[in-house]
């Protein structure tokens, strides 16, 4: 796990200290070693956490025996062992996965990313051919931005590796700020900043003759396995615990210590377990608990740590604990988001704890149904008939609903009766929406906003399914997960927040094999009738009843009193700065805020924290609007 950096078509006299300047903005990502190599207009560098083979021998950038390849990775490969034996004709120096890595493109050129199982993003810069080819994971747990203006290209882990280049200028992305403003996030390949973009998950980036061309190799909605097709749910249950198992054992491979997030849901319990039937030693699991009852999970996590005989820590923080960490895990937030603080607070005390990389449950929910939205949008396809009444009268009905009971859920649905089209690019786009357009229109001050950007995502997917055979409906609801909120939020976040404090964080209910097979499930076997029934059928009677069937919380802390106690002079400055910017109406910010203070059930703590996030992040970086 590391940072890299690049940067391309810059004479070295000139790319180095502005390489230099890159990795030290990165520093955080790496703290064990860090290295540049800076030859003709090719500048790349590295910062190294270091987690399988901690010698000296794994320095990056790695260059190939013969001399011919230079290589930053950043990431972890979790089949390389395997890989290693099927490349035995490579002369290997190391024990590292990056050295693998090398003799895979010496075998099988840019195709080599086909034989990897893991999280990586990756530059390799092939001096023979005079070609950079630059990989991001298929899921895109790893993040890979880039910058490309006047024959240059820059690439980095993070934003505030390009914009400390020099070569970036720190000018917002006016376009991308209606996406934001939807979703307390920008998707990719856009960010908040001017001309820098971000590789699309499953997609690489071959640079020949100083000439960029983007490709895709994996695409979640092509890819997925119909292994799973006649199958009986038996059968299936086999498949699944066979696959997690697998991925869970493969994510023990460091040397370095190691444990897990665990809150005592479904699907940290599950990793959870899975691990103590795998791992060679005791695993080490950590809880952030909180003396009010209705915020801690602490008993739920203290009888799964029980049950498994793991090494358990429970770190109970007060409010006043995790308020005092808000000033960090801001500075911390490389590209805003309306989610982090969270990640931030559990990284920070693992770490602590002398753990270099711990597993998550991640991806579990995404993966097997956990939201509430999977079974609305199966059920919309379910009464599409409802689709084709008039729309007029469809309308009438939602407003009259949310006039008679305002509130979120009204208002969604009230949105929901009065689309055009009840197919999946046009209802999930609701699902995480925070504002409607029509408070957006006034926020922006614009009669017209930019299209969804959620919904172009999944009418491209649709588009390409079309022609392939269609995915299950829960599968489809999984996909626009992966694509939107899943890869653009808690990704994104999950990253920048946990190698804040050089911490390493795999996921096994990302594995692409895994994914692969479960999007191929049909739904009658998939349809959470309990809680994501496939899986915790599947895990068999590994997690007691209690567990599987206790109330959904997540990590959920008391923002609504926070901001309009603690923090209600710290939120009010951000927001009245934010509106002398004048990207916001500024009197529509205003009303906002007072509505939310006023207990205005249309205005909850998430759709005023995430514009309080923004001011910070624009401040922090010198963003000029």
């Amino acid at each position: 796990m590391c940072g890299i950096s690049g940067i391309i078509g810059v004479e070295s006299e000139q790319a180095r200290p502005a390489l230099e300047a890159m990795v030290a903005a990165i520093e955080h990502r790496g703290p064990d070693d860090s290295g540049v190599v800076v030859e003709d207009d090719v500048a790349l560098g590295q910062r190294r956490l270091s987690i399988i083979d901690l010698s000296s021998a794994g320095h990056q950038p790695m260059v190939s025996e013969d001399g011919n390849q230079v290589l930053v990775f950043n990431g972890e490969i979790y089949n390389y062992r395997e890989l290693k034996q099927q490349l035995s004709s490579y002369s290997f120096r190391t024990n590292t996965d990056t050295e693998v890595i090398l003799a895979a493109y010496e075998r099988w050129g840019k195709d080599c990313v086909q034989y990897f199982n893991g999280m990586f993003a990756f530059a390799l810069w092939d001096k023979a051919k005079n070609e950079i080819l630059i990989i991001r994971d298929r899921l895109g747990i790893k993040p890979l931005y880039y910058y490309q203006q006047n024959g240059i290209l820059i690439f980095a882990s993070e934003v505030r590796a390009l914009l400390a280049s020099g070569y970036v200028p720190r000018k917002l992305n006016i376009a991308a700020l209606s996406d934001y403003l939807r979703y307390q996030t920008v998707h990719a390949p856009d960010t908040m900043v001017a001309g820098i973009k971000m590789l699309l998950p499953g997609h690489g980036l071959l640079i020949r003759g100083g000439i960029p061309e983007v490709f895709r190799y994996w695409s979640a909605s092509e890819n997925y396995s119909r292994e799973a097709e006649g199958k009986s749910y038996e059968e299936i249950k086999r498949d699944v615990h066979e696959l997690l198992l697998h991925s869970v054992e493969r994510r023990l491979v460091a040397d370095v210590p190691f444990g897990a997030f665990l809150s005592g849901g479904i699907d940290s319990s599950a990793v959870v377990g899975l691990m103590s039937r795998v791992a060679t030693q005791k695993v080490k699991t950590f809880a952030v608990t909180f003396e009010e009852e209705e915020f801690s999970e602490a008993k739920y996590a203290a009888a799964i740590a029980k049950k498994f005989n793991t090494e358990h820590t429970e770190i109970r923080l007060t409010p006043s604990d995790f308020l005092e960490t808000i000033p960090a895990a801001l500075k911390a937030m490389d590209h805003p988001s309306g989610d982090g603080p969270n990640t931030f607070v559990v990284s920070k005390v693992t770490k602590e704890a002398g753990i270099t990389m711990a597993l998550s449950g991640l991806g579990g929910d995404e993966l097997f149904g956990g939201y509430d939205v999977f079974k609305r949008l199966h059920m919309l396809q379910q009464y599409q008939w409802v689709a084709a009444l008039p729309l007029l009268a469809r309308r009438f009905v939602g407003h009259s609903l949310n006039r008679l009971k305002p509130s979120v859920a009204s208002a969604k649905i009230s949105q929901l009766l009065g689309l055009a089209s009840w197919e999946m690019s046009h209802t999930y786009p609701l699902t995480r929406q925070l504002f409607p357009d029509t408070i957006l229109r006034h926020l922006l001050n614009k009669q017209e906003l930019l299209p969804n950007k959620v919904q172009e995502l999944l009418a491209q997917d649709e588009q390409q399914s079309r022609k392939e055979q269609i995915l299950p409906v829960l599968s489809q609801v999984s996909v626009a997960e992966f694509s939107t909120y899943m890869q653009n939020t808690l990704l994104r976040d999950t990253d920048q927040m946990s190698m804040a404090h050089a911490l390493e964080v795999r996921v096994p209910f990302l594995d692409y094999k895994l994914v692969e097979y479960v999007l191929g499930v049909p739904d009658k076997y998939k349809y959470p009738y309990t809680p994501k029934k496939l899986l915790t059928d599947s895990l068999g009677d590994l997690l007691p009843l209690n567990i599987i069937n206790r109330p959904k919380m997540g990590f959920i802390l008391p923002w609504q009193q926070w901001l309009k106690g603690e923090m209600y002079l710290f939120a009010e400055e951000k927001l009245k700065k934010l509106g002398s910017r004048g990207l916001l109406d500024a009197q529509v910010l205003e009303d906002l805020w007072n509505k939310f203070n006023a207990g205005d059930p249309m205005i909850s703590w998430s759709r005023i924290w995430y514009l309080i996030v923004l001011e910070n992040w624009l401040e922090d970086n010198r963003i000029e609007s």
